[in-house]
């Protein structure tokens, strides 16, 4: 079973962000410094706001360091706004995730309904919120219309419930007050340059990447290598982000690659591209997480998105880029380390 068909007679008013004011919330983090970039190139006005280092901000943006959780700060980020990329997270490993879920759970409820609330104080035109899979319950694939069948995944208990409240929070919006340019897009599993790489918190890819190049061996790995992730590259999510914008399906959409990769291929991918040889040690008495965790993509590729950058590929330009910048991974803002 697919997703369901995008008609184009279903599509509310295209959206062009030429010339347009734009926020971006998020907009130093990984899928916000592309995601920066394009909105750029369309000719669009760019604040961004968030706690990063000033650092990680596009000089041609304007910056706003900023604690979005409060109501003023978020009505103060909106102000003379056209449209609103909602791309606060909280993003970290399992453990950290399940060491801190009301860490988790607060802060991403707070800065998310916070910053919708003032976006339509603000009367901005339109307004992307990004969810994530973690909504979906354990599923061999992940389509869209499924997402409120079964509960979050006790995996991702946290995160998944607040950004379906986050969902619905932009479905109760549009009905009541009529707005009608809010989007919802779900990534799968995102990578890429500026990814988190502390090793206390960090995902699955940039804690690889970090330890194989670092030639830690033996490489200890939890579970047996099985599980299958879906895995995108940031640029590939930023631009089916501003495609869902444009085009302002009114549905949600899964952005991901589509692709089961199992945790092994990950690995001795990662290892191959650095040239260390270690040796790979799998502790089955460690979680796993859930078996399968992959996208449909059939609805975003009905609206003429395709990912463009394979795997191999992504991975050898997140490894490139760490291998020259580890001494910026220290500079983005770590809820984990700050809460």
């Amino acid at each position: 079973m697919a997703s369901s068909p995008l008609k184009t007679d279903h599509f509310r008013n295209p959206y062009s962000f030429e010339g347009k004011k734009v926020l971006v919330a998020g907009g130093t983090g990984l899928i916000g410094i592309p995601l920066v970039k394009l909105l750029l190139k369309k000719g669009a006005v760019v604040r961004i706001a968030s706690l990063d280092d000033p650092s990680r901000t596009h000089p041609e943006a304007e910056f706003l360091r900023t604690d979005l959780t409060i109501l003023d700060n978020c009505l103060w980020a909106c102000q003379d706004i056209d449209y609103v990329f909602n791309l606060l997270c909280v993003k970290g490993s399992p453990a950290a995730m399940a060491a801190s879920p009301a860490t988790v759970f607060y802060n991403m409820m707070i800065f998310n309904t916070q910053l919708l609330e003032a976006a339509k104080r603000c009367e901005t035109e339109g307004f992307l919120f990004t969810s994530t899979l973690g909504v979906y319950g354990p599923a061999p694939t992940f389509l869209e219309d499924e997402a409120w069948q079964k509960p979050p995944s006790e995996h991702d208990k946290a995160a998944g419930w607040v950004k379906r409240m986050g969902e619905l929070q932009a479905e109760l919006y549009e009905k009541q007050y009529g707005w009608q340019n809010i989007n919802i897009v779900r990534p799968a599993t995102v990578y890429g340059p500026y990814d988190n790489f502390d090793s206390s918190n960090s995902m699955v890819v940039p804690a690889l990447i970090k330890r194989v190049v670092s030639n830690e061996d033996p490489l200890v790995i939890w579970g047996n290598g099985s599980a299958v992730r879906d895995f995108i590259y940031t640029e590939d999510v930023a631009k089916g982000m501003l495609l869902v914008a444009e085009t302002n399906p009114g549905l949600p959409v899964n952005i991901g690659s589509g692709r089961s990769t199992s945790i092994r291929e990950l690995a001795e991918t990662i290892i191959r591209l650095s040239g260390h040889h270690p040796e790979i040690t799998w502790d089955t008495s460690k979680p796993r997480g859930d078996q399968a965790r992959v996208l449909d993509t059939s609805r975003a590729q009905g609206l003429g998105w395709k990912p463009l950058v394979s795997l191999e590929d992504g991975l050898r330009e997140t490894m490139h880029w760490y291998d020259k910048h580890r001494h910026e991974t220290n500079k983005r803002w770590d809820i984990f380390n700050n809460p």
